[in-house]
C-alpha cells in the first residue's frame, strides 16, 4: 500500500482531485492565464508540454516520492492549477508540498490558502505526518511570503542546489513545520480564510 493513496479532497468550493491525463486540456488553459511557463522560478509546463508533465507526474506517483493534485473549482470542474505531495518518505513521516502553480485569476485568492489548509489536514491528521516541508527558489519572493503565512519555519538554504528553466543554478530556500506546530497554524489558517476579504 502507498503511503499516500488516491483520495479527493474539497472545502470552500476547492477540489483537490488526484491528476489525470483526462485533465490536460485543463492544465494547459491554466497556464495560459498569465502564460506562467515564461516565469524563470516556476515549475508551470509549456502548452505543448502539459501532457509530458501529467506522464511525468504519474510516473512519479508510481515510484511513490509524488502525487499530484489537479486543482479544480467544485461548482464547474475548472482547472485552477496543481499541486503535490513530493519527496514522500514514509519511514519518517514526511512529505513536501510542492510542485504548486494556479491560473493568474486564480492567484490572491483564496484558493491556494485552502488548497494548503486542505493538503495539511491530510498529511498531518490522516496520513499522521511528522513533518510538512516545502522549498521555492530563493528569488521567489511571493512563494517564500506564501509559505511563511502558512506558519511553516525557515530551515535554511541549500545553495547552487537545482537548475532553473532557463539553466541558471538557483539556491532553495527550505521551510517546514512539525505535527506540534499544526494545531496553531490550522487555526491561523481557518481564521484568515473566514475573515472578510478586503
Amino acid at each position: 500500500m502507498a503511503f499516500v493513496e488516491p483520495v479527493t479532497l474539497c472545502a470552500r468550493g476547492v477540489q483537490l482531485a488526484p491528476l489525470g491525463l483526462e485533465h490536460e486540456a485543463g492544465l494547459r488553459t491554466a497556464a495560459a492565464d498569465g502564460e506562467l511557463w515564461t516565469l524563470r522560478i516556476t515549475s508551470v509546463p509549456e502548452p505543448e508540454q502539459t501532457r509530458k508533465y501529467i506522464e511525468d507526474a504519474l510516473a512519479m506517483r508510481e515510484a511513490g516520492n509524488r502525487f499530484a493534485f489537479v486543482v479544480l473549482e467544485e461548482s464547474t470542474g475548472r482547472v485552477l492549477g496543481s499541486s503535490s505531495y513530493h519527496d514522500i518518505l514514509p519511514a519518517v513521516k514526511r512529505v513536501e508540498i510542492g510542485y504548486t502553480w494556479y491560473a493568474q485569476s486564480s492567484q490572491r485568492s483564496h484558493v491556494n490558502t485552502t488548497a494548503k489548509l486542505l493538503l495539511m489536514t491530510h498529511a498531518f491528521e490522516t496520513l499522521g505526518c511528522h513533518v510538512v516541508g516545502w522549498r521555492t527558489d530563493n528569488f521567489n519572493f511571493a512563494s517564500q511570503a506564501a509559505i511563511e503565512r502558512l506558519g511553516a519555519k525557515k530551515d535554511g538554504v541549500i545553495r547552487g542546489h537545482a537548475l532553473r528553466r532557463d539553466g541558471t543554478i538557483r539556491d532553495t530556500v527550505m521551510y517546514s513545520m512539525r505535527s506540534g506546530e499544526w494545531p496553531e497554524a490550522k487555526a491561523q489558517l481557518l481564521y484568515l480564510l473566514d475573515k472578510p476579504r478586503g
